[in-house]
């Protein structure tokens, strides 16, 4: 669905620092990118303000789906969540939970993530962990599911999908 537009944002301050290579975000952009168009990515420090001014303008400009990458474990700088909770209106608890089995069948470290998701009008904001390979399966995962989410998300139900899938309706 080319029309998907999203936006990727690391959170990391090694990475805002110019002190790590973002290989995580650049994943996540590249994986999205294979059915969506990726209209941004930026980097900022775990610091709750900056990722949450990056979401509402990513939010306000129309963005559909924000991915944001790091911040989400136990660490006392991980506030991505706390950060995308202060900006959502809705959380969307049945994806950030479906995100938890996934990683769950590949590693029991999955169960360190606090991650979130949610809708802040009509834009869905997904938190991922930072690493490669939770990247790169959380998208595979979420490549089936985020263009019925961001249909529904417009006014769009269950009915068009069928439609658009060529079932019953």
């Amino acid at each position: 669905m080319a029309d998907l537009k999203c936006a990727v944002l690391v959170a990391s301050d090694r990475v805002a620092a110019g002190e790590m290579e973002d290989r995580s975000g650049a994943e996540a952009a590249a994986a999205l990118g294979a059915f969506a168009e990726v209209t941004d990515t930026a980097v900022v420090p775990d610091e709750r303000d900056k990722i949450s001014a990056q979401l509402r303008k990513w939010c306000d400009a129309g963005i559909d789906v924000i991915v944001t990458v790091g911040g989400t474990g136990f660490s006392p700088r991980d506030v991505t969540p706390e950060a995308t909770r202060a900006v959502i209106d809705r959380e969307a608890p049945g994806l950030a939970a479906a995100l938890l089995v996934e990683g769950l069948r590949i590693t029991p470290r999955a169960a360190l993530s606090r991650a979130v998701a949610g809708l802040r009008g009509r834009t869905l904001i997904i938190n991922l962990p930072g690493s490669l390979s939770a990247v790169r399966e959380s998208i595979a995962f979420l490549r089936g599911l985020l263009p019925h989410a961001v249909e529904m998300m417009a006014g769009g139900g269950h009915e068009d999908e069928k439609r658009r899938r060529g079932g019953r309706v």
